[in-house]
């Protein structure tokens, strides 16, 4: 009965289309208390609703680290990456769980925001008031060193011009700092109007605007840069900014522990992340993340586990092309490596009760992951 049982899941899982619809998600970076605990990484539905914490308080406590600040995604191998101040490292973490993987780089003068560029390397900026050099590395890890020689102390907004020029804002020296397309300082390019600048961005127009943190403000300047007025206002602490497919701007409202939207002209649309949903105290990043499958592949919707709780796991992998088939627990440490077959058991009478994850990679190196309940 038991076998018959079994039989008749696998049966209907086989029977399943794949998942082939793509959701967005909102992945946001709460700094807590800054330099004092709790911190995570949440991620919401792209209206808001259904908080998750991906990354929890006791990851960053137990490894050291603290004070999350950016979230940059590496979407080949489902990953992301998070930069602490507190630790002075950037983690990558698996984009759909949140689940440990490595430690990606150490930053000694402390990394905050974080962009690939369009050489395809990532940017890193340093919070230190000594070590505080634009650092590029590849995106397996490999550090290229500081790309500038000039640093920007408590730089803490990144971004460029549509001709190249990158731009760098400090927060205590209440400025913008300009650098041309090889790395070689120009100067300061904004210095008046700003109040604890934190995130920049660009538009189409060249048009610069800073998030200011103790203005409570975003304040635009066009390319000459001459200031044009605040672009919205009511924003204290603000910190955090990304773009919705439709125009929409979101941005961390800090005090009001808020996700708020705003539409391209600077109207205010209210909070989109309602006041302390999911826990959230300090917005610091607002990332998000589109066109996420439910699954991440085809060829991995054909995998299918059953039961997905319980002390014994089938896994039928339906001749999928696959590299690899791991299991993780909730920290991310792997603690078993399974056969390459149709059909593969693993038995989870010694392990602890609790929630694993079961990481699947293709021979063409995308992944997937399935969560497991072991319950005895």
């Amino acid at each position: 009965m038991k076998n018959l049982k079994l039989f008749l899941i696998l049966a209907i899982l086989c029977c399943v289309s794949p998942l082939s619809a793509q959701q967005d998600f909102i992945y946001v970076s709460d700094a807590g208390g800054f330099n004092i605990q709790p911190w995570q990484i949440l991620r919401f539905d792209i209206d808001g609703s259904n908080p998750v914490t991906l990354v929890d308080n006791d990851f960053f406590v137990n490894n050291g680290l603290g004070w999350p600040q950016d979230i940059v995604f590496l979407e080949n191998e489902n990953a992301m990456l998070i930069s602490c101040l507190v630790g002075n490292r950037i983690t990558k973490h698996n984009a759909t769980t949140g689940a440990y993987i490595e430690d990606f780089a150490s930053v000694p003068g402390g990394p905050t925001r974080m962009k690939i560029g369009n050489d395809n390397l990532l940017y890193v900026i340093q919070w230190s008031n000594s070590d505080n050099q634009v650092l590029r590395f590849e995106l397996d890890g490999t550090p290229l060193g500081p790309y500038t020689t000039v640093g920007v102390q408590q730089s803490i907004g990144l971004d460029w011009d549509s001709a190249g020029n990158m731009y760098v804002s400090s927060f205590v020296g209440d400025n913008v700092h300009q650098y041309d397309n090889s790395g070689n300082y120009i100067g300061v390019y904004v210095d008046s109007e700003l109040v604890g600048p934190t995130n920049i961005w660009f538009d189409d127009n060249d048009h610069l605007f800073i998030l200011n943190w103790n203005g409570s403000n975003i304040e635009e300047f066009d390319d000459t840069p001459t200031h044009v007025g605040p672009f919205a206002a009511g924003l204290p602490q603000v910190e955090g900014v990304d773009f919705l497919p439709n125009g929409n701007i979101l941005v961390g409202n800090g005090g009001n522990a808020s996700i708020d939207q705003f539409e391209p002209d600077g109207t205010s649309l209210g909070s989109l992340v309602p006041s302390g949903s999911g826990g959230l105290q300090q917005p610091n990043a607002v990332t998000i993340r589109q066109n996420v499958a439910g699954l991440e592949d085809a060829e991995l919707n054909k995998v299918q586990v059953a039961p997905t709780m319980g002390n014994e796991f089938q896994i039928r992998t339906e001749n999928a092309p696959l590299k690899s088939i791991e299991i993780l627990s909730m920290d991310g440490k792997k603690i078993a490596t399974l056969p390459i077959s149709e059909t593969v058991t693993w038995n989870a009478s010694s392990y602890a009760e609790g929630i694993y994850f079961l990481v699947l990679t293709l021979e063409n190196n995308r992944k997937g992951t399935r969560k497991i309940v072991v319950k005895r």
